[in-house]
């Protein structure tokens, strides 16, 4: 099995080295001879992993869609990816859409090889969902609250002047001149036009 290695260390980890994660992995590969693994690529990032716009990352990602590994082993994973559930299972799906399996040193239950890969997957599909459930709670609190305190939401209201309106299309222009003048749809010009109150 052809295995691709990735590891991470965030710009804030002062004096954090990410060769020590890849000694660990590189030994690992070594103690599993009668699986036959055996280490093809070494991808590594020193970047937040908030971010999935890492250059290594990236890279991964490319060359897991051209198969050129069958299996990602990462330290951790929050080294693979501190994006949040959703994301980070969104990552793993994608691995496993390209035909690429995927393993977490650290935490060996998080697999997709073995008898637990359909629980992990639901565990982790189970923990988003309640993510995102939470995400939307979030808005609708911050939008209930701007609400009570007079807030006005949405798009920002566009104030014509119907006097300028009514002059605009006096002076000959079109409904849609006027409505580019003015910063307006054509409906809302029409609609104005409509009413014999030109003030």
């Amino acid at each position: 099995m052809r295995i691709a290695l990735y590891a991470r260390v965030s710009t804030k980890d002062k004096g954090q080295d990410y060769e020590n994660q890849l000694i660990e992995l590189r030994e690992f590969v070594k103690r599993k001879p009668p699986e036959g693994w055996q280490i093809t690529d070494e991808y590594v990032d020193r970047a937040s992993g908030k971010d999935s716009e890492r250059p290594a990352f990236k890279l991964l990602f490319d060359d897991a869609s051209r198969k050129r590994f069958d299996l990602v082993l990462f330290w951790s994973l929050d080294r693979f990816s501190r994006e949040g559930v959703v994301e980070t299972l969104q990552h793993l799906q994608r691995l496993s859409s390209h035909g690429i399996e995927w393993f977490s040193f650290r935490e060996e239950y998080l697999r997709s090889i073995g008898v637990f890969k359909e629980a992990v997957l639901a565990i982790l599909a189970a923990i988003a969902k309640q993510e995102r459930i939470r995400l939307s709670e979030r808005v609708l609190a911050g939008l209930n609250r701007a609400r009570s305190q007079g807030k006005s939401l949405g798009r920002p209201k566009v104030v014509v002047r119907k006097k300028l309106v009514f002059e605009l299309r006096e002076s000959g222009l079109t409904i849609r001149d006027i409505a580019d003048r003015s910063g307006v749809s054509p409906i809302t010009v029409q609609r104005l036009l409509k009413g014999s109150d030109p003030r």
